[in-house]
């Protein structure tokens, strides 16, 4: 028998991989001859994966990068990047907390990233909180990805969940157009990564905090849910 399920996104929503992305990308940028970056440079485009932050910096300090030195480039960011995880990420305030409450509740946890999966597992594991979750579905894990609808269903079905009682917790508009797109209700945290506030984008709930994120507001969601 199927039951609810909360599927949360990863960096930016459940855990706070900014500091290892920054210190991934300066590791590749600085051997390049590139001045490091700082948190606040691009604390808001670590959502965005390897290639964006690393078109960002190249273009902030006016410099070329051609595709084909991008792509050797991105390689060299994923081995630095997870040869040192989890370094200094860690879940959010209450996040783990969080997670007691649900399973609890009597909900399936799982995780919908567009971070590659082993990534995510490698992370998830090495945070000692990766048997929580009954699917880790990331970017190479369906023929599909955020924002398409597929990759959170199908999160869905292979954690045994019930697509009728879910909830997608995320922290950017990929996330709430995704969950929009399945008829899935979504919570926006406003303590991520997105370079705009999440009220932009219009999801069902905004948390500030993993505490205000409860079975109770799930429950009122998921009742209150409307087929696409």
């Amino acid at each position: 028998m199927t039951r609810p399920i909360i599927v949360f996104d990863l960096d930016g929503t459940l855990i706070d991989t900014a500091p290892d992305l920054l210190d991934s990308l300066n590791h590749v940028i600085t051997a390049e001859g590139l001045d490091p970056v700082s948190t606040a440079d691009l604390r808001s485009h670590v959502g965005h994966g390897a290639r964006a932050m690393l078109r960002r910096a190249y273009t902030a300090q006016e410099r070329a990068l051609p595709d084909a030195r991008l792509e050797h480039l991105v390689a060299v960011f994923i081995e630095h990047y997870t040869a040192n995880m989890p370094g200094r990420s860690r879940p959010f305030d209450g996040a783990v907390a969080c997670m007691d409450r649900f399973e609890a509740a009597g909900f399936v946890l799982a995780v919908c990233t567009n971070k590659f999966e082993a990534m995510s597992r490698q992370l998830l594991e090495a945070l000692g909180i990766g048997e929580r979750f009954a699917a880790v579905c990331g970017a190479n894990t369906f023929p599909v990805r955020k924002p398409e609808p597929g990759h959170l269903t199908g999160t869905i079905d292979r954690a045994g969940g019930d697509r009728d009682r879910a909830v997608m917790i995320g922290d950017s508009d990929t996330d709430i157009n995704t969950a929009k797109a399945a008829g899935i209700p979504v919570v926006a945290v406003d303590f991520g990564y997105s370079p705009q506030p999440v009220d932009t984008f219009a999801p069902d709930r905004i948390i500030s905090h993993f505490d205000a994120l409860t079975p109770l507001m799930a429950n009122e969601l998921i009742g209150a849910r409307t087929r696409p």
